[in-house]
């Protein structure tokens, strides 16, 4: 794995690991990661609009159209952390022995560990810090790396609706399971802006961690009360 680019598989849930892999499905695992690292330097290094898909093609000796069986779109190159954190929230939030707020502080916890541990696995912990601020950076200058998160975010809360609404015997286009599915989404943006906020003076992956957690823990307190209250809406006909 480089140095200079953030391992985002390591996000995933031990979970969602497969059992066994056999080797086709090791050789396509690592051809993604493999993908996704390449455009990423590249992105970093000369900009996202200024990197072509071929050239990603051509850096990793396959086809353009290889890459794009494995990536729908340019954007996702970068950003496909937003499919994993979806299909989390389609089994976590599901799971009835536990609160929504219970599941997604999971989830992110999850994917808060894995970034810590890469950091913490790391040689030169000043440059990996680095990275994954410039990264930051490729994100909030890119105005279709932004407009991906968005629709992104649209699609989760959605996807949390829905399910929200299944656990409470509501309609996914109530009030309810709604402004609860948004409440819960944007945990994500107060994760990531408390990871950008201390990273700079954190000194080991421990420390990020916790001042991290700590974070959002006050933030999911906040609408605590409120989601885990979530029942169904008694209807007037």
């Amino acid at each position: 794995m480089s140095t200079r680019t953030v391992d985002w598989t390591a996000l995933r849930h031990r979970e969602e690991e497969p059992a066994a892999e056999g080797l086709r499905e090791r050789k396509k695992r690592l051809l993604r990661q493999r993908l996704s690292d390449t455009a990423t330097e590249l992105f970093m290094d000369r900009g996202f609009d200024a990197v072509r898909v071929s050239e990603i093609a051509d850096a990793c000796g396959v086809s353009e159209k290889t890459v794009f069986n494995y990536f729908p779109t340019k954007e996702s190159l970068v950003l496909d952390l937003g499919e994993t954190t979806l299909d989390s929230l389609r089994t976590t939030l599901a799971d009835p022995d536990l609160s929504p707020v219970e599941a997604t502080r999971e989830i992110l916890s999850g994917q808060l560990a894995g970034l810590t541990s890469w950091l913490a696995a790391q040689d030169d912990w000043t440059q990996a810090k680095a990275v994954l601020l410039r990264f930051g950076r490729l994100i909030g200058s890119t105005p279709s790396l932004r407009a991906y998160q968005r629709d992104m975010t649209d699609r989760q809360v959605a996807a949390a609706a829905e399910i929200l609404a299944r656990r409470t015997g509501t309609s996914p286009d109530d009030p309810e399971p709604q402004i609860a599915a948004a409440a819960l989404l944007a945990l994500w943006p107060v994760q990531f802006q408390a990871l950008r906020r201390h990273l700079r003076g954190a000194r080991t992956s421990e420390e990020l961690h916790d001042a991290v957690s700590a974070d959002v823990e006050r933030a999911a307190r906040l609408i605590g009360a409120g989601l885990d209250s979530l029942a169904p809406a008694r209807r007037s006909r």
